[in-house]
This record gives C-alpha cells, sequence and structure tokens, in this order.
C-alpha cells in the first residue's frame, strides 16, 4: 500500500511539475515574466537597467566604505570596496560604452583603494578615499554627468555600527 501511495504521489508531482506545451510562451511563477523567451530578456534587460542601477549599488558600498574607514573595520572596508567593483564590473557588461572612462578608475583607482585598505591605517585610508572621491568626480565629468558630484557622506544612515 505504502508503494502505492507513493507511486501515485510522484506521478501527481510529475503532472504538476511538467513544463507547459510552449515553456516560451508561459508566465513565470508569479505571472509578470510572460511572453516568448526573447521578450522575457527584454523584460528582464528593462529591469536590470543600464549604469544607472548600478551606479545606486556602487553609491551605497562607497558610502558603507567610507563608514568602516572612519571605525577603521577593514574587513567591511574591504569587503565593501569588492562589492562596490563588482558593482561596476555589472554596470560595464549591460554598458561596454562606459568601459574607456571607468578603465583607469577599476584598473587604478580600485586597487589603490584596496592597497590603502590593505594597510589598516586610518590616515592611509583617508587620503586613498580623497583621491577615490575625485576620481568618481572625474569619471562623471568624462560621461557628461558631472552634475554629479560624490563626497564623503557627513551623516551615517545605515544600520551597520562598529564604535
Amino acid at each position: 500500500m505504502k508503494y502505492l501511495l507513493a507511486i501515485g504521489f510522484m506521478a501527481t508531482l510529475l503532472i504538476y511539475c511538467a513544463p507547459a506545451a510552449d515553456e516560451s510562451t508561459s508566465a513565470g511563477r508569479d505571472g509578470w515574466l510572460s511572453g516568448t523567451t526573447d521578450e522575457k530578456f527584454e523584460t528582464i534587460t528593462e529591469h536590470l537597467g543600464g549604469f544607472g542601477k548600478a551606479m545606486l549599488e556602487v553609491n551605497l558600498r562607497y558610502i558603507e566604505m567610507f563608514w568602516a574607514g572612519e571605525d577603521e573595520n577593514w574587513d567591511y572596508a574591504a569587503y565593501q570596496l569588492e562589492e562596490l567593483e563588482e558593482a561596476i564590473e555589472d554596470g560595464l557588461q549591460r554598458r561596454p560604452a562606459r568601459a574607456s572612462s571607468a578603465e583607469h578608475f577599476v584598473t587604478v583607482v580600485i586597487p589603490e583603494m584596496e592597497a590603502a585598505i590593505e594597510t589598516r591605517n586610518k590616515d592611509n585610508f583617508d587620503r586613498a578615499f580623497e583621491l577615490f572621491t575625485t576620481q568618481c568626480n572625474s569619471c562623471h565629468a568624462m560621461e557628461n554627468v558631472a552634475f554629479i558630484r560624490i563626497q564623503p557622506p557627513k551623516v551615517r544612515t545605515g544600520s551597520v555600527f562598529f564604535k
């Protein structure tokens, strides 16, 4: 009897979970992603956005890295820098036209910031962070968005505290 119940359960599960005959037009689990495979990719592309959404994450990581340095929490600062770099790389995949402006930042500025964090010295961090910020603004100028001026935060708004 146990075996018959198990077989019945498995059969029901297979029928329920089987893909639709034309999966390319079926909706996603929540029904928001529908259409052909190409249409689904277009929808996902719109949701990911271009470089602007990546910059929102970069901004968050920049702020967190600053406060980590102020707190001398070097592991957290290094983590935020790594995540910041990954967000930039993701943005560059979506907008490769931005690569020439970002090249110096990715190949020079980020490694210099990383080296400063590795020293675990607040004075080194502060000097590197100032240059880091200048380079953010330089990159924005190269991309004709100089009106986006970055500066170190004055008020801590995040929930991660170390002092």
